[in-house]
């Protein structure tokens, strides 16, 4: 009898090590999810913003479809330049996110003639290669408010924004991201 104890207690010591061992690698796997969670919320909410772009409102610079990453830092020290192309809250419907081209700065005045942009009662139009065509239409004069800036898709016969909202200007607590560079369909940087 005593040597069948003997053997009942060798044989539960190791299954109770497997138990353990079991135990030990399914919470290493927990504490890697957690962590792989917790980094990808904090480098959605703190560091990126991951944009879809659902219309050509920016091409040729932007194209349907393409996937984006903005960088949230990029004006932790700095403003928005123009020519900036950022992510922000549309003003008309804050749970919309828009992408635009800064173009007027606080305290700018944007005028849009003859197919041009014109900042501050300037002659000579505003440097702009990455257009797609050039502008139908006159609008303006705007007077951009401090703190506050005019944006205009890259596409712009075929874009809606600042010249066409009700609250034409983007604000900067309404900006979320610069726009760094896209991933999908190809890697590139955003300019």
């Amino acid at each position: 009898m005593v040597l069948f104890r003997k053997k009942q207690q060798e044989t539960k010591e190791p299954d109770i090590k497997k138990e353990q061992s079991k135990a030990k690698v399914i919470w290493e796997y927990v504490q890697v999810l957690v962590i792989a969670v917790v980094l990808a919320l904090f480098c959605s909410k703190v560091l990126i913003v991951n944009a879809n772009i659902p219309s050509g409102s920016m091409e040729n610079t932007i194209h349907p479809g393409d996937r984006i990453i903005g960088f949230r830092l990029a004006y932790l020290g700095s403003e928005p330049e123009r020519k900036d192309i950022i992510l922000f809250h549309y003003p008309d419907d804050p749970s919309q996110i828009f992408i635009k081209r800064v173009i007027g700065l606080p305290g700018d005045t944007v005028r849009i003639e003859g197919g041009q942009v014109y900042i501050n009662d300037s002659e000579t139009p505003l440097d702009e290669p990455y257009l797609k065509e050039l502008i139908v239409g006159e609008f303006g004069p705007y007077e951009v408010p401090e703190d506050s800036y005019f944006v205009m898709g890259d596409n712009r016969n075929n874009s809606r924004d600042s010249r066409y909202w009700d609250d034409p200007f983007v604000e900067s607590d309404e900006i979320l991201a610069k726009a760094m560079f896209q991933y999908f369909p190809k890697i590139r940087k955003v300019e």
